[in-house]
């Protein structure tokens, strides 16, 4: 049996297996990176809306984008009203994901970065900017120049805005397995009143923490590493 969990554990396709009441009860490394993009809730309903009519499995071929992963096909599998099992194979066509590189980053203060950021770009908008801070995060280790870098590019994609608020919080229950260690993520949020212009919003695949937009949001997640 445990030659089977190592084989599901490798497997570069993302294998979820929810409870009926949403809750993630496993996930693969690869499923728990794709979680660091999309919101479990829509992962559950994507297994709810390809979930075959009755007990058994049932493998559709679909073109899903989800983030930057395509998708050609999904197997949902249950026997029971408890649990409900998916997988998702991802397009060969897709360059796979570079892993967070972890390596010479110092530990810094978060929260002075992104208030450093919101100065720089106070100097050349009108914006008004709030902020939601959770205070219990300690400092961590981060490559703070790419990270502001990055930083300042997301709010150069929202020029023209009204407000931006700033978001810094523990995300519960989600994290990242990165060299075999399990790590817990810190999202950094950005929103704003209009869409962003993510043209000029760019960062090294090898960083040390994931991007990702949603029309008037970009989130950066990084790896809690104390």
């Amino acid at each position: 049996m445990k030659f089977f969990e190592d084989w599901v554990e490798l497997d570069l396709n993302p294998v979820v297996s929810f409870s009926s009441t949403s809750k993630i009860i496993y996930s693969n490394s690869e499923a728990q990176f794709l979680l660091s993009r999309i919101k479990q809730k829509e992962l559950f309903e994507l297994a709810l809306k390809y979930a075959p009519k009755s007990f058994g499995a049932e493998t559709s071929y679909i073109d899903l984008v989800v983030k930057n992963y395509t998708f050609y096909a999904i197997t949902v599998m249950y026997d029971n009203e408890d649990e409900i099992h998916m997988k998702l194979y991802k397009s060969a066509m897709v360059k796979k994901e570079s892993k967070l590189n972890i390596k010479n980053i110092n530990s810094t203060n978060i929260f002075t970065l992104v208030d450093l950021a919101i100065s720089t770009s106070k100097i050349k908008t009108d914006t008004v900017y709030t902020k939601n801070y959770d205070p219990s995060i300690p400092e961590f280790k981060l490559d703070a120049s790419s990270f502001i870098k990055t930083l300042n590019q997301v709010f150069e994609s929202f020029i023209g805005s009204n407000t931006i608020r700033c978001s810094i919080m523990l995300k519960i229950g989600e994290y990242i397995r990165i060299e075999g260690k399990k790590y817990s993520l810190i999202t950094v949020e950005i929103a704003s009143d209009i869409n962003a212009n993510t043209q000029s919003l760019s960062y090294k695949e090898d960083s040390s923490f994931i991007v990702s937009s949603n029309e008037n949001k970009i989130t950066i997640d990084l790896p809690l590493i104390i």
